[in-house]
């Protein structure tokens, strides 16, 4: 907004809109997504039903993980917000490109596809750990080992490193599991319950309040700076 004066001193005033965490919503989304697709690489859904576990994805974790991205950037998270949005597209991806391809059948294209996106997840670690966010840090890392595995999968269409991408996916999906408790515990209590690794300035917003926060330079922050 246009600064106002106060006196002979020109005073600048940001409003923010208050968000709930969309860590929750999130990580738990991931649940039930990462589930049916470690199932399908470990044989408990027959390769036939392969399609249906594509439209679940497509109608279940894609506007989930859309609507946590989008909120996320509106908190001012570009770490999770990121994140999100790369396992929106990863579903959208997938789904789509199972229901219109030959069930059981590998393809290179995915395969290139998934592991692109493991490197991406690769740099956003260490975004999370440069941040202190250790939780997301998890999440991400999990998500690109499992998807390394899946591209190598694809790419050679071995029976053993399609069951370790499996295996690695329900490991991931017990970490989102964890962190989207852990969150939500924690934005109900405004306080950390579980520990999630929280460090520096992302320790010192839950544990140390707002005043801690009033030294960061907020005039230089995107979405009140005046460019990207």
């Amino acid at each position: 907004m246009p600064p106002r004066t106060n006196g002979d001193r020109p005073v600048t005033r940001v409003t923010l809109r208050p968000l709930g965490s969309t860590l929750p919503l999130g990580a738990l989304a991931l649940v039930p997504a990462g589930t049916l697709l470690a199932g399908l690489q470990l044989g408990w859904f027959p390769a036939s039903e392969a399609p249906i576990v594509a439209y679940v994805l497509l109608g279940f974790a894609v506007p989930l993980q859309l609507v946590a991205s989008v909120l996320a950037f509106l908190a001012r998270d570009s770490l999770v917000g990121t994140g999100f949005a790369v396992f929106t597209g990863i579903w959208l991806a997938f789904g789509l490109t199972t229901v219109s391809g030959s069930v059981g059948e590998t393809s290179r294209v995915l395969g290139v596809f998934f592991l692109c996106c493991a490197a991406v997840f690769l740099i956003l670690v260490g975004g999370g750990i440069a941040g202190g966010k250790a939780a997301a840090g998890a999440v991400i890392l999990f998500g690109a080992a499992r998807f390394v595995l899946s591209g190598l999968y694809e790419l050679t269409g071995s029976a053993g490193v399609e069951h370790a991408a499996g295996i690695v996916g329900l490991v991931f999906v017990a970490v989102a599991g964890y962190v989207g408790l852990a969150t939500l515990l924690e934005d109900n209590a405004h306080r950390s319950i579980l520990p999630i690794g929280r460090r520096g300035a992302a320790r010192a917003a839950i544990d140390e309040g707002y005043r801690a926060q009033l030294g960061h330079a907020l005039e230089r922050e995107a979405g009140v700076r005046e460019q990207l």
